[in-house]
């Protein structure tokens, strides 16, 4: 089966259409959360997730921006941003939002689904410590996680230390992929990056390919209309730094 990984298209609907050209044929699409929140397009991106049929993980912007959650955990951009959102979006659509699942879901024996970590729907994984501790408590060798923003993961091989990985690009300009394979014997934490807003200085898409039969991850950067997202998040009055981050990738 192959399965394309999205995470983190927080309302930008030109990095997921161009995710979407850009990927291979797949089978099935796991979302791991934060559809919406920062970006101007929060109907549109919403619409066409539910319409890719996707599993779905929420994450903690799906919760602030319909209303599931407060926002004294968010900052004041995001804060706004949110309360904006929650103005705009369709009610069919809020009630969606509010009604995707808490993680880990496990769609499949061997991998969960998360959208901070594996206890803790809202926590980052940052530091190694942490992932290599999740990792020895995991009860299944591949686990996807998203909120970081930022495409990279680790791996625990039997009783061995841990070890982080990150896709090594020859540059930050078009299309790029690289991959990683999936060993036996082996625990894994993955996180596709963000569709909508990258973390790791490369702004660029983010999202990544699980081809279970051949046991390898590809993991992609895409380019994308930055300019138009730039400007339908000026033209919406949301805050000015939301737009100017994406060009800068963090």
């Amino acid at each position: 089966m192959r399965l394309l990984i999205l995470s983190d298209i927080h309302a930008n609907l030109e990095a997921l259409e161009a995710c979407l050209d850009a990927a291979p044929e797949y089978d099935q699409i796991y979302n791991l959360g934060d559809i919406v929140g920062y970006g101007a397009n929060p109907n549109e991106v919403t619409e066409r997730s539910r319409e890719m049929g996707s599993i779905f993980v929420r994450g903690n912007h799906d919760k602030a921006c319909s209303g599931l959650s407060d926002l004294h955990d968010f900052n004041p951009i995001a804060g706004l941003a949110a309360l904006w959102t929650r103005e705009k979006l369709f009610d069919d659509h809020l009630q969606f939002l509010r009604a995707l699942p808490q993680g880990p879901l496990s769609p499949m024996d061997d991998v969960h689904l998360v959208h901070g970590s594996p206890r803790d729907e809202d926590e980052y994984i940052l530091m190694a410590s942490d992932a290599y501790v999740m990792l020895a408590q995991s009860i299944v060798p591949l686990t996807f996680f998203g909120h970081t923003h930022v495409q990279r993961g680790f791996l625990l091989e039997g009783a061995s230390q841990g070890k982080a990985l990150a896709p090594n690009y020859k540059s930050s300009k078009g299309k790029q992929t690289v991959k990683l394979e999936v060993k036996p014997n082996t625990k894994y934490l993955v996180n596709p990056g963000s569709v909508g807003q990258p973390r790791d200085n490369d702004p660029r898409a983010a999202f990544l390919l699980y081809d279970t039969d051949a046991s390898v991850i590809t993991f992609y950067r895409v380019p994308y209309d930055i300019k138009l997202a730039q400007k339908k998040i000026f033209a919406a009055g949301l805050p000015e730094r939301l737009a100017v981050r994406l060009e800068e990738g963090r």
